[in-house]
């Protein structure tokens, strides 16, 4: 549900103290709603979430929301497309206010060559990213979106956080409208 990286954020926040000009880590911060990157456009730093939650979701063609997942503390974006060299994957929006370690793209990819902890820390990003959509698509074929839907709520209380029944319904893979008759069957 919400996916957070405690390990990843001391790395860089340890890179970012020790920096002499402050250039190649800057801390920026967005508002509730920012798009921080967009789908399709061209990278401009790779970030990691020092505060507040963002949701990574892709557009379809048809101009459909499928929010792949919820992002916290000490996650990364925009790694994979430094990577590979190619345009945003996805879109990253800010569902609460957040601030963002942003590192500047040669400064990342030096990192790559020379920190080998930070390369640890990327494949053990991958890792869980791949067990974890594995198992959420494989949740998704034996459970019913109640009990997702109950998850996402709890989530929601947890954080203190509103989440539109419209992302709600992304996150889920479902209709608003089917969202609508399974919060009326779990009495929400």
């Amino acid at each position: 549900m919400l996916r957070t990286n405690q390990l990843f954020l001391n790395h860089l926040e340890g890179l970012y103290e020790k920096q002499e000009r402050k250039e190649d880590i800057v801390v920026r911060s967005f508002s509730k709603g920012d798009r921080i990157f967009a789908q399709g456009e061209e990278l401009s730093k790779v970030m990691l979430i020092k505060e507040g939650i963002t949701k990574c979701f892709f557009v379809e063609d048809n101009g459909k929301e499928y929010i792949v997942e919820f992002l916290g503390k000490g996650e990364v974006t925009g790694e994979i497309e430094l990577i590979r060299n190619i345009p945003c994957l996805c879109s990253i929006e800010a569902v609460t206010d957040v601030t963002v370690y942003a590192v500047a793209i040669p400064y990342f990819r030096s990192l790559i060559k020379a920190d080998l902890a930070l390369n640890n820390l990327l494949l053990d990003v991958f890792a869980e990213r791949i067990v974890n959509t594995s198992k959420r698509a494989s949740y998704q074929q034996l459970y019913a979106a109640e009990h997702t839907l109950s998850q996402l709520l709890e989530l929601q209380a947890q954080q203190g956080i509103k989440i539109s029944k419209e992302d709600m319904a992304a996150y889920l893979g479902i209709t608003v409208r089917s969202l609508n008759r399974t919060l009326r069957n779990l009495g929400k």
